[in-house]
Order: C-alpha cells, then structure tokens, then sequence
C-alpha cells in the first residue's frame, strides 16, 4: 500500500537543488524538537486538580518528568531500529510514520490528562510520541550527509539544528494554548476568612453545609497564574490547566506540518557528487580521522569505536538532559526566592526559550567548526570546558543564598547557555564523527543505534537530578522544621511537627512555607538543591573525555570489500554486500 513511499520513488533528477533539502529536515525537527519545552508541561500537570496550587491528588513532579525520559528512552530505541530501516525505504516513508507517532501520542496524552489516567499520558507522549521522535530524527541525517559529502559536519549541523530550536518556538506557543484553555478554580476568599481542617494532611472547608477539598495560593502561586487571580482559598478540581486543551491543539498542528515535509524529500542517484567537488586526498583524510573505506552496520557492533562514540554520547547527554527537563523547574527554584523581583514565572519561561536559542545555535556552530578542527578535537572542547561550567553552578547557587546579586544569576545564565551550546553540537557532530570514522554507506543505521545511548542518557539524567534533589529535599524539610517553633508549625499547618511526613506527602508542608515561619537569619536551602547533581554531571563529563582521547581509526579488517577489491580480505560480516544507496 505504501509502496509508492520507498527511495526508488523520490531519486532526484539531474540538477536538482540539493538546498530544497534542508528545509524539510529543519521543519520535522522543529515540530519534534518541541520536546525540549517539556518542562512548560510541568507546572500544569502537577496542579490538574488545584489548579493553582498542588492538590494531594495530583501527580508529583518527579512522575511527570519521567515522561519526558521514557519518550527519550523510545527515541533512542526507535530510531536504533529505523536506522537500518531508514537504508532500505528511504526517508519519505520513515517521515509519514513519524508524523503519525508524534501527533497521534499528543492526542492519547492529551485524553490522559483529561481522564486523569497517567498510564495514558505515558503511553501517549512518552512511547508512541518518543517512537516518532526517534523516526523523525533519523530520517534526514543520512540524507543530507549524502546531499553534501563536502560539508558533512554543516549538514548534520542543518539537519539536527531544528531539534534544538523546536522548543524556541514551542515554548511561547505552548505558553499561550495554556492560558487560552486556563480556568480558574472556585474561589472562596483571602487567606484567613474561612475556617480551615487538616484531615489526613488535606486541607478542608465548608461550602455550603459540605466540607470540600481546598488550597492555599499564596502570592507566588498566583503570579505563575497565566491570568489576574487573588491570593486566597479555592476549591479542588473546579478549574482547568488548559494542558488537555494544548495537547489536542498541538498534536494536530504537528502532523499536518511533518506530513508536508516528508513529502519535499528527495535523495541523490547513486554516484551523485556535487559540481565541482573532489573528494579529500588520503592525508588530507587521515589528518582529521576521516576513512575512505565503509563500515557495514553490523559489523560496526565489534569494533570498540563504538562503544567509545557510545559513551561519549551517553555521557554528554546525560549531563545536559536532566537539566533540560527540569529547566524552568530549576531556575525558579535556585533565584526565585533569593531574587523574586526578577525570576518570576515570565523569566522562567524566557530561560526556556533561551536554551533553546543556545541549543539550536550550539548545533549548526560547534558541526560547522568540526568541519575545519576536526571532530575528535570538538569533543575535547566539549568535556574540558563543560567540566568547569558545571563546577561554577553550585558555586553561584551558593553565593545568591548569602548574597542576592544579580551577578550570580549572570554567572548561572551563562555558564548554562554554554552548556546547552555544547550539548547540541554534541548531537549535531556525532553523525558526521560517524561518517569520518565508519564511512557514509551505512552511516544512517550507525547513527540510529548509536542513538541508544540517548535512551540510557534519558533515564540517567532524570533519574540523577530528581533522586538527588528530593534527597536534598527532605534532608533541607527536616532542618528547617526542626528549627521552628512547635507552636508556630502547628498555627500554620494544623498539625505537629511528629506528622511532618505526611504533611509532606499530601504537599500541605514546603520548604517556601517553612521559611515563612523560620528564626530570623536562617539561609533558604533551596538554592543548593542540585549542587550534588551537578558535581555529578562534572564526573561524567571527564569520563566522556578520557573515551573520546582513545577513539583511533578502525582497523581494516572491519572494512568493506570495495567494488575495485572484491575478492580481497576484510568483506563485510556474514558475506553482506553494500547496500543500495
């Protein structure tokens, strides 16, 4: 039925401008790339039921975050199946496939919200959209890499470079649907005006003769309101976050816009070189580590330069994905109460749109540079400075907690723009680091499996900044609660400090609350909660550096008959011949 997808149909004719390529590519990774603005999705999903403020029935934000890290994880396993997939039906067909997965995971996700089923949310967005993030990244790489051979590192850079602008454009999108589809919640009155009951860590009114559900929304939860609210007391599950709404709406834009991009792609005719280029002579080649020799995708598995790019890969990502999903999350968290008159929820957001400004621009310019100092020498420039960067960030977080300056949020603001430069041109250089080191012919399925160390990099980085911050979390609940007055904790929470664990777990207790009624002087701890995090992050970064400086040529044993050397030793594995271009 969907014969007329494959490559056989869309071989370009003689003369064909190979420019109307890019284009396509940089549209599908925008829509995909939006994945990087998850963390816009956050603050609603973990409110769905108070709306303004977090309910004892509403998700937690470490539940939601691993949506984010299961759709990495099945972008990485899908695309390690389409790669070599992707060599045998050409980008078209994967293109189409991929515009289904992720508009149609919008939509299941968007009907998870609505029912409150989170199993739905995770299968919607995170399984079947991540398997349209991993076809969606896959199917222009090996394509622009054979459109031109003359400039691989600038054509990974152009085709990966609109998955880290996806969510410049997505986050303001996103922000409006959200306050498009918003609903305020009930409201009863100021803080003060009802009397309140603490049940089980909830807190309840009276409403006409019935006691329902409410919570508090204090001046920070109504500023990160996207409308004009009042502090005070409002009912539970009588608003709307407008992130169901969103869903739906984005879901169907995004497949209407990768449907039409699939379509533009076209592949070269076998032998297609670009007017006027040769290719590098041998030393020319061998100075940058570049073969002229290929590399069949199953017999790339046995060479250790795999698994070398795998780790260097899995490392850089790691070590830049946890912050991505929890960007917003985080800038509020370290300078929203030491500088509240600047990092306000507009910040917030901008921050978001910022990484992936730094991100986008980091891909076409650190791929564009590796074609000139070479690819390995990139990477070095990646891990020594990123091991720095991530050394000055606990720095900053700690020096705002004893002095509020603006300079320390310079300091983080930069530091963290030049890693997410970094992070993207890591992804924009390893396809064509690939195609130094392997040769083109398979360099799409090489990729595509390499990708997997995406996935573990997925699950990696969530996992560490989350366990490692509600460790420091509760560690920073117990101190400050063991600082109060007993008194004063139960005026404030209805309760005694002896039942601080379930206060906790129903939300009723935070560390901005404590601090409310904390001894004068005491330091708000929440500025270090992801210093431990971060060192972490640093070590990765310095093992991916040792990984990259062993990486050598791979041994000509691994090599491919070539058409002139047919009979000669070195044929690919399992007497497998070179595939159709």
């Amino acid at each position: 039925m969907f014969d007329w997808l494959k490559k056989e149909h869309i071989v370009a004719e003689d003369g064909f401008n190979r420019w109307k390529v890019p284009p396509a590519s940089i549209a599908i990774h925008l829509c995909i790339g939006s994945v990087y603005a998850w963390s816009i999705f956050n603050p609603p999903l973990i409110k769905q039921f108070g709306v303004v403020a977090a309910a004892p029935g509403d998700w937690s934000l470490s539940s939601v975050v691993w949506i984010f890290s299961v759709a990495i994880v099945f972008l990485g396993l899908s695309a390690a199946f389409a790669g070599k997939w992707l060599e045998e039906v050409g980008p078209r067909m994967v293109g189409v496939v991929a515009a289904l997965c992720w508009g149609g995971g919008f939509l299941i996700g968007g009907f998870g919200i609505m029912t409150h089923q989170l199993w739905l949310l995770y299968l919607g967005y995170g399984v079947l959209g991540g398997c349209g993030l991993g076809l969606g990244y896959v199917s222009p790489v090996s394509t622009l890499i054979r459109w031109f051979p003359d400039r691989r590192g600038m054509a990974t850079g152009m085709a990966i470079m609109g998955f880290g602008g996806g969510a410049m454009i997505a986050t303001p999108i996103k922000e409006w649907l959200l306050g498009v589809f918003y609903k305020a919640p009930d409201y009863l009155g100021p803080l003060g005006s009802i009397d309140l009951v603490t049940e089980g860590g909830r807190r309840l009114a009276e409403v006409n003769g019935q006691m329902v559900e409410v919570v508090l929304a204090g001046a920070k939860q109504v500023a990160a309101a996207p409308v004009a609210l009042q502090e005070g007391i409002y009912v539970v599950g009588t608003g709307n976050t407008g992130a169901a709404g969103t869903f739906f709406t984005l879901g169907i834009a995004y497949f209407v816009v990768m449907i039409i991009a699939a379509f533009s792609y076209r592949v070269p005719r076998e032998g297609w070189r670009p007017a006027g280029w040769t290719p590098p002579t041998a030393d020319a080649a061998s100075r940058k580590m570049i073969t002229q020799n290929n590399v069949h995708i199953d017999q790339a598995l046995k060479t250790p330069q795999f698994y070398l790019l795998w780790i260097v890969l899995c490392f850089n990502v790691t070590a830049g994905i946890g912050v991505i999903g929890v960007a917003k999350t985080m800038m509020s968290e370290i300078f929203g109460t030491t500088l509240p008159l600047i990092v306000n929820s507009a910040f917030a957001a901008t921050y978001v749109f910022m990484i992936s400004v730094f991100n986008m621009v980091g891909r076409f310019f650190w791929a564009s540079t590796s074609d000139y100092i070479g690819r390995k020498n990139t990477y070095h420039c990646f891990f020594v400075l990123g091991t720095l960067l991530y050394l000055s960030i606990p720095f900053a977080a700690a020096q705002v907690s004893v002095d509020p300056a603006v300079t320390w949020l310079v300091m983080f603001y930069g530091a963290t723009m030049i890693i997410f430069t970094m992070y993207g041109g890591g992804f924009a250089t390893i396809p064509a680091y690939l195609a130094d080191i392997f040769g083109t012919k398979y360099v799409g399925g090489i990729h595509g499996r390499l990708l997997t160390a995406w996935s573990t990099a997925g699950v990696l980085g969530p996992l560490a900044i989350t366990e490692l911050r509600n460790m420091s979390l509760n560690s920073a609940i117990r101190d400050l609660a063991s600082k109060v007055d007993p008194q004063a904790f139960v005026q404030k929470f209805g309760a005694g400090v002896e039942q601080l664990d379930q206060l906790v777990a129903a939300k009723t207790v935070t560390v901005a609350q404590l601090m409310e009624i904390a001894p004068a002087g005491t330091v708000d701890p929440t500025p270090s909660l992801y210093n431990t995090t971060m060192y972490a992050m640093a070590a990765l970064l310095v093992i991916a550096l040792v990984a990259n400086a062993l990486v050598r040529p791979v041994d000509a044993r691994h090599h491919m008959e070539s058409a002139a050397g047919a009979g000669a030793k070195g044929a690919s594995p399992e007497g497998a011949q070179p595939a159709k271009a």
